[in-house]
C-alpha cells in the first residue's frame, strides 16, 4: 500500500494523547456505610471491573476511528510499484498485409483489430501507431480515426524484426517513462523467424490474431511457353491451403473481353497447372481470375504481351557476316551489316548493339564514336582478327576497362568450360552439360579477362565481359575455329544482343527490384509515367539516345496493367505488376510468452490486462467508512454497555 500524501501519517503520533489521558485519569469513589457489608462489597467489585472493560473498549474504538481518519487523509492506494509516478509511452505496430484479410471469429482480422484499438484507447491518451505503409506519431484516437477506418491492405510487409526496431525508435530514449511496444499481427511465417531481443526498458506485447480457417485458393504464377508444335500457351500455376478444390473456375480476359474459361481441380495443400492457348502477334493486356471469397488479393494475376520492338544491330565486318545474318533475323532484329570502309557513323548512335567482326585495325575515329555509345548504355562485341593490330586492340579495350588482350599464340586449344551461372546464359540450359563436342581454335590471344563466360581447357578466357564490352580472345572464322558450327554460337550472340535492350517481361512483382527498357527517344525534359485506373506514378528512369531504362521497386503499390505514357499522355506500351504470392501461404508462427515479450490472443484482452496492471485502487473511502464504523461503535459502547 502506498500514499499520495504520506506527510499526514505523522498525525498518528497524536493518538498518544487519548492514551495518556486515559491512563492518568483518576476518579475517587465516595464510601457509603450499609448494614450488610458483605453484599455491598460484592457489588462494588463487579462495578469496577465492568467500568474498566468499557473504558478500554471505548478507548480502542476511539483510537481506531482517529487512526483510520488520519490514514484516509493521506490517501492510500494500491498499484504496481514500478508504475507509480511514471508516465506511459505506447507505440503500436498494426500489420496491414494481405494475409490479414483472413476471417477471424468476428470478421476480417485487420478490421476487427482496428475496431478494438479504437474501442479500448482512451480519448485523451497520446499514442504512436505505424503500419506497413503509414506512420502516426504522438496522436490521439480522434486524430487517426478516419485514417484507421480507411486503412488499405498492403503488399509490402515489414519483417517482424524491422517492425520491432522501428517501434523502438519511435519510443525514444526518454527516462522515467513506461515504454510499451504492441505488435498486432497474424504472425504469418516468413523467411526469417520472430527474433525479438529482451529489453528491460521496453515492455513488448505481441497480439497474435488467428483466423478461424486457413482455407485459401490462389494463383501463384503465370508464364509463357511453346509446345512442340510451336503454339504459344499461357501456363497458370494454382495452389490451395487446407482445402481440396474441385472444378474451380479459371477465366482469361484481355482487358474486359473474356477469351477463355475452364475448370481446374486442386488437391488439398497441393498445386495444379492449366494452360490457355494464345493467338500469335496479338497485343494482350491480360488478366487471369478465379473466385475465392476467403482471401481476395491472390484471385487475379495480370500479364502483358506487347508487340516487341526490334533490336538494332550494327555489324562492322572485315570477315564473313553470314553467321550474323543467320542469327539476327528480321522478325526480332533490325540488322545493318557493313564494312569498315563503308560505315556510316550516324548508324552508331541509333543502334543497340555493335559487333566488330574481325577488323584488323580499329581506327581512332571508330574508337571515339564507340566510347559515348557505350556510355549511353550500348553493348559492343569485339571479335579480333588473326594477325590483328594489337596496339589498336589494346587502345580500344583500354577505353572501357583495365583488362585487355596481349600477344597472339599459335596453338590449338579446345573450348571446354561453359560458365552456366553467367547472366548471359540464364535460362538457356536446363542442366550443366559436360559431354558436348568441344569447339576449338588454332590461334588465340592471351588475355587477363576476369568476368569469363567461355574458357579454354587451361581456364584462360575465350569469351569475357568487361563493363559493356564483350571480347573474344580468338577469331572465329572457318580457318581458325569451328565455333560457328557449335550449338553455343546462337545463344551467345542472341543473348548479347538481347541484353542491349531489356524487353518487358509479361509481368513484374511489386516490392522487388525490376528493370526494363522502353525503346523510345525522349526530349531533354521528357519523362515517362506509369498510369492505371488506381494510381499514377513517375518511376525511376534513365534516358539514353535510343531507349529509356525504367527501374521500380516499392512502386507501384497496386496490382494491375499500367500504361507507360510520355509527357504528352501518349501511350507507348503496357506493363503488368502483381502482388507477391508469399502472402497466400497461410502458415503461422507458434508464439508463447517469454522473457522478451508477452503474447495475447486479442487486442481487447491485452488492453484489459494493461488497464489492470496500470490501474490505481484508491482506498481512502474504505478508511473513511471504517472511521465512521468505529465512531458508531464508540457511541454504542457508551450508550448501551452497562
Amino acid at each position: 500500500m502506498q500514499f499520495k500524501h504520506p506527510e499526514f501519517l505523522f498525525a498518528l503520533f497524536a493518538l498518544v494523547i487519548p492514551i495518556i489521558v486515559h491512563l492518568f485519569q483518576l476518579r475517587r469513589f465516595q464510601k457509603v456505610n450499609f448494614s450488610n457489608v458483605q453484599f455491598l462489597k460484592s457489588i462494588s467489585l463487579q462495578t469496577r471491573k465492568s467500568s474498566r472493560i468499557k473504558k478500554w473498549l471505548t478507548l480502542l474504538s476511539r483510537l481506531l476511528a482517529l487512526a483510520f481518519l488520519i490514514i484516509a487523509f493521506s490517501q492510500p492506494f494500491l498499484a504496481l510499484e514500478e508504475l507509480v509516478g511514471k508516465k506511459s509511452e505506447t507505440v503500436i505496430y498494426l500489420d496491414n498485409s494481405f494475409s490479414m484479410q483472413a476471417k477471424g471469429a468476428k470478421g476480417p482480422l485487420l478490421k476487427r483489430a482496428i475496431q478494438e484499438i479504437l474501442n479500448n484507447t482512451p480519448e485523451e491518451e497520446k499514442i504512436s501507431l505505424f503500419t506497413n505503409t503509414e506512420s502516426f506519431t504522438d496522436v490521439s484516437k480522434q486524430d487517426i480515426l478516419n485514417d484507421l477506418l480507411q486503412l488499405e491492405y498492403s503488399s509490402n510487409q515489414l519483417s517482424y524484426n524491422a517492425a520491432y526496431l522501428k517501434g523502438k525508435q519511435l519510443l525514444g530514449n526518454t527516462a522515467q517513462t513506461i515504454k510499451r511496444l504492441i505488435m498486432i499481427s497474424d504472425f504469418q511465417q516468413k523467411k526469417d523467424p520472430v527474433a525479438i531481443p529482451a529489453d528491460n526498458q521496453i515492455k513488448t506485447h505481441l497480439v497474435k490474431l488467428s483466423p478461424v480457417t486457413r482455407q485459401n485458393i490462389s494463383i501463384d504464377s503465370l508464364y509463357l511457353e511453346r509446345n512442340i508444335e510451336n503454339e504459344l500457351y499461357l501456363h497458370v500455376l494454382l495452389s490451395t491451403t487446407d482445402i481440396a478444390s474441385k472444378n474451380t473456375s479459371i477465366a482469361l480476359y484481355n482487358d474486359d473481353t473474356l477469351l477463355a474459361k475452364m475448370a481446374v481441380s486442386i488437391p488439398k495443400d497441393g498445386t495444379a497447372k492449366t494452360a490457355f492457348r494464345l493467338e500469335e502477334n496479338i497485343k494482350i493486356n491480360g488478366r487471369v481470375t478465379l473466385d475465392d471469397p476467403s482471401i481476395t488479393f491472390d484471385n487475379s494475376r495480370y500479364f502483358t504481351i506487347n508487340t516487341p520492338e526490334k533490336i538494332k544491330v550494327l555489324a562492322i565486318n572485315e570477315a564473313s557476316d553470314h553467321f550474323i545474318k543467320n542469327i539476327f533475323t528480321p522478325d526480332e532484329f533490325s540488322l545493318t551489316s557493313t564494312t569498315l570502309n563503308e560505315l556510316n557513323y550516324n548508324d552508331i548512335s541509333t543502334s543497340n548493339v555493335i559487333i566488330i567482326n574481325e577488323v584488323k585495325q580499329i581506327p581512332v575515329s571508330l574508337l571515339n564514336a564507340l566510347t559515348p555509345f557505350a556510355d549511353q548504355g550500348g553493348i559492343i562485341c569485339l571479335i579480333p582478327a588473326n594477325e590483328g593490330d594489337l596496339d589498336s586492340y589494346q587502345q580500344f579495350i583500354s577505353g572501357f576497362s583495365t583488362e585487355g588482350i596481349f600477344s597472339e599464340k599459335k596453338q590449338e586449344k579446345k573450348i571446354t568450360t561453359i560458365h552456366f551461372s553467367h547472366p548471359l546464359y540464364r535460362g538457356v540450359f536446363d542442366k550443366n552439360i559436360t559431354n558436348f563436342q568441344y569447339p576449338k581454335v588454332n590461334n588465340y590471344y592471351q588475355t587477363n579477362g576476369t568476368n569469363v563466360i567461355l574458357s579454354f581447357e587451361d581456364n584462360s578466357p575465350f569469351l569475357f565481359k568487361t563493363n559493356s564490352l564483350y571480347v573474344f580472345s580468338a577469331a572465329i572464322n572457318q580457318n581458325n575455329s569451328n565455333f560457328k558450327n557449335s550449338p553455343l554460337i546462337v545463344p551467345t550472340f542472341y543473348n548479347i544482343a538481347k541484353q542491349s535492350l531489356k524487353h518487358t517481361d509479361i509481368s513484374y512483382t511489386i516490392g522487388e527490384t525490376n528493370s526494363y527498357d522502353v525503346p523510345v527517344t525522349l526530349g531533354q525534359d521528357g519523362i515517362l509515367s506509369l498510369v492505371s485506373e488506381k494510381e499514377k506514378i513517375v518511376p525511376l528512369q534513365q534516358s539514353f539516345p535510343t531507349k529509356v531504362r525504367i527501374t521500380t521497386e516499392e512502386v507501384p503499390t497496386q496490382a494491375g496493367v499500367y500504361s507507360l505514357e510520355d509527357q504528352n499522355k501518349n501511350s507507348i506500351q503496357h506493363v503488368s505488376y502483381n502482388y507477391n504470392s508469399i502472402e497466400s501461404d497461410l502458415q503461422y508462427y507458434s508464439l508463447i510468452t517469454n522473457e522478451a515479450y508477452e503474447v495475447s490472443e486479442s487486442v481487447t484482452e491485452l488492453f484489459d490486462q494493461i488497464k489492470e496492471d496500470s490501474s490505481v485502487n484508491e482506498l481512502w473511502k474504505w478508511f473513511i467508512i471504517f472511521a465512521l464504523l468505529f465512531l458508531l461503535i464508540e457511541i454504542l459502547l457508551l450508550k448501551y454497555l452497562k
